[in-house]
């Protein structure tokens, strides 16, 4: 059975001020890209059979900088709609809502392009991935070319776990993650990986 590679998009401006970035298209910045490439040479080595990408542009120009051919877009890795959250960081949303946990608390309702996603939809989303990838794995690798907290709640599912279970898994911009099985059972083979140290997988 093949193994199940994740990729966070490179760098943008937003993500490296740590601001919440769910559907603003935000271009990566040349250190994004520079890590984007990096990758190439990791996910040759790989027997990929397939390869999905977030349409968003942050998550396609990763994949097509990391050397994937025959990308296609899902629309379901898309990240999590931060609604009126979109664009501010963690500390400026507390000093609303002292205490604030994405995770916990979850996101208040934007404007019409950005209207806000409870976790559980998040959840109901990479459920949906993972449906349609598992039978993929049959034959090898597949690769996903997502964002931070969609990619750590689509793990916490792959293990079996509540959604919010993502919240343990920290996932940096420009990284490299693996999902596989031990016995049957769902495990994480790698994870964090940035582009020096994915070499070595």
């Amino acid at each position: 059975m093949g193994e199940l590679i994740l990729i966070r998009h490179g760098e943008t401006e937003w993500s490296r001020a740590r601001r919440h970035t769910g559907r603003t298209d935000i271009p990566l910045t040349q250190a994004g890209v520079d890590a984007a490439r990096a990758l190439s040479p990791v996910l040759d080595r790989r027997g990929l059979v397939a390869a999905f990408a977030s349409p968003l542009s942050r998550a396609w120009r990763t994949a097509e900088l990391a050397g994937l051919s025959g990308v296609q877009p899902d629309p379901d890795l898309v990240e999590w709609d931060y609604g009126g959250y979109e664009g501010l960081t963690r500390s400026a949303i507390q000093q609303s809502r002292p205490g604030w946990s994405l995770w916990r608390d979850g996101v208040i309702p934007g404007d019409a392009e950005h209207p806000g996603e409870e976790l559980t939809e998040v959840g109901a989303r990479t459920d949906a991935v993972l449906e349609r990838v598992r039978p993929l794995l049959q034959d090898g690798d597949v690769a996903l070319v997502g964002h931070a907290h969609l990619l750590r709640v689509l793990t916490a599912r792959w293990l079996g776990q509540d959604p919010q279970a993502g919240r343990l898994f920290r996932l940096d911009t420009g990284t490299l993650s693996v999902l596989g099985t031990e016995h049957g059972e769902p495990v994480i083979t790698a994870w964090n990986t940035p582009p020096g140290a994915a070499d070595l997988l």
